[in-house]
């Protein structure tokens, strides 16, 4: 993935790496169980909170510290943005609030908006979101074009315009022997509209090279090109068998409605923050670092052709941890070191007491992973003795395991 040949040293670290996220996870599997067990004989008999909730939280925090510390970051905001869902969901089954609507757009909206800010203020080339934003909203438009703009914008500038004349040459070239007339004749009318586009109007205070008519549509249209036709590549790979056996199913797949709802809100996006971005530039005859939170907020308008709560959650809590860390770089709030640990432990707990208390209120996904991970385990656990709760367990155990397609009747040979 490096794109390089891996040396000794490198193929040691990532052996070594395959076996301490083994080790975390088999010691979780083991110790949750371990815990259950150890509350039960110690205080002599099942509370709420001791059936899986508090050994949930001892098995992570005695797992988590043999896992890399690199990796403690991303387990947390893996499980934290379920975790979210899930105590929303509990708050709702009991009528403690309703349901919003659109209500992932809007936390998308405004953890963008935060994010995209952070993205034009201050350079983070390791953040895994900032290298999304790269390739979404484009590099003209991040911390490193204000730091040192002059110097990148000239020489962007003039490697795309010696870049372009060498291809137009060699494409010129290759047409020069063919009889593909219909061809040259395509490649001449869409260079002429490029051409075209390049030559309309830019702002003095836009860095990026060109006008911002083909900064905007160029780039839109790239991702959204690239994302339709990657959709449809993986949907032939993974249905090859079936394609196969009825080759009639290929035009239904490819001119499948839901391939184009990814590519429309990331192309979307892409469009319309550029398109607010140039158009704030031009009214305001400067750049700033501000532009981007209205850029992002008008651009969010196109998650609704794809609405997800896994994406608006995972950004909401991005956001959370880099307005928490430039807070605590400003010395407004204390650097909580054990924080992502405690974050981690409290949020696996709560999926993990849900999933035995309360498995309706689990997201459906996460139900079948922790069903295949532990091999049907989850669902064979007796609910019957959790009834007198007073929250249904069994009941709403038999109407999960109907819904996802599950089974709790398994026998285990050991």
């Amino acid at each position: 993935m490096k794109r390089k040949i891996p040396s000794k040293r490198d193929i040691k670290k990532f052996i070594l790496g395959i076996l301490q996220s083994t080790a975390f996870l088999s010691w979780s599997g083991f110790s949750y169980s371990l815990f259950i067990c150890l509350l039960r004989r110690i205080l002599g008999r099942f509370y709420l909170p001791t059936v899986s909730f508090l050994p949930s939280f001892l098995s992570s925090l005695s797992a988590i510290v043999i896992e890399r510390s690199s990796r403690r970051t991303l387990l947390c905001l893996y499980v934290s943005n379920i975790a979210t869902e899930t105590l929303f969901r509990m708050g709702v089954w009991r009528g403690y609030f309703s349901p919003i609507l659109k209500g992932e757009v809007y936390i998308f909206a405004v953890s963008v908006a935060v994010l995209l800010y952070f993205f034009r203020s201050k350079i983070n080339k390791q953040d895994q979101i900032h290298k999304i934003f790269r390739i979404i909203v484009g590099r003209y438009e991040g911390a490193e074009c204000f730091t040192r703009r002059n110097l990148y914008f000239e020489t962007s500038s003039k490697n795309t315009e010696i870049d372009s004349a060498e291809n137009d040459r060699n494409i010129q070239k290759s047409f020069q022997n063919s009889r593909f007339n219909v061809l040259q004749k395509s490649f001449e009318a869409y260079k002429y509209i490029i051409n075209t586009l390049k030559a309309q109007s830019k702002h003095v205070s836009c860095p990026h090279p060109y006008s911002c008519a083909h900064y905007i549509l160029m780039n839109s249209t790239r991702i959204f090109s690239y994302i339709v036709c990657g959709q449809i590549a993986l949907k032939l790979i993974f249905q090859f068998k079936t394609l196969f056996q009825k080759p009639k199913l290929l035009k239904m797949i490819i001119f499948q409605r839901g391939n184009l709802n990814l590519a429309i809100f990331l192309g979307g996006f892409a469009g319309l923050y550029r398109l607010m971005s140039c158009l704030l530039r031009r009214i305001f005859h400067k750049d700033s670092c501000t532009y981007a939170i209205p850029a992002g907020l008008v651009a969010s308008i196109t998650f609704m052709a794809y609405p997800n709560n896994t994406v608006a959650l995972y950004f909401m809590w991005k956001a959370l941890q880099l307005l928490w860390n430039n807070a605590a770089e400003n010395e407004k709030v204390p650097e909580i070191k054990w924080f992502v640990i405690f974050l981690y432990c409290f949020s696996t707990a709560t999926l993990f007491h849900t999933a035995i208390i309360e498995p309706q209120n689990l997201r459906s996904s996460y139900w079948r992973f922790l069903y295949n991970v532990s091999g049907g385990r989850i669902a064979t656990m007796s609910r019957v003795p959790l009834n007198m709760f007073g929250l249904e367990t069994n009941k709403n155990l038999q109407e999960v395991l109907r819904k996802t397609k599950t089974t709790d009747q398994i026998n285990y040979s050991f």
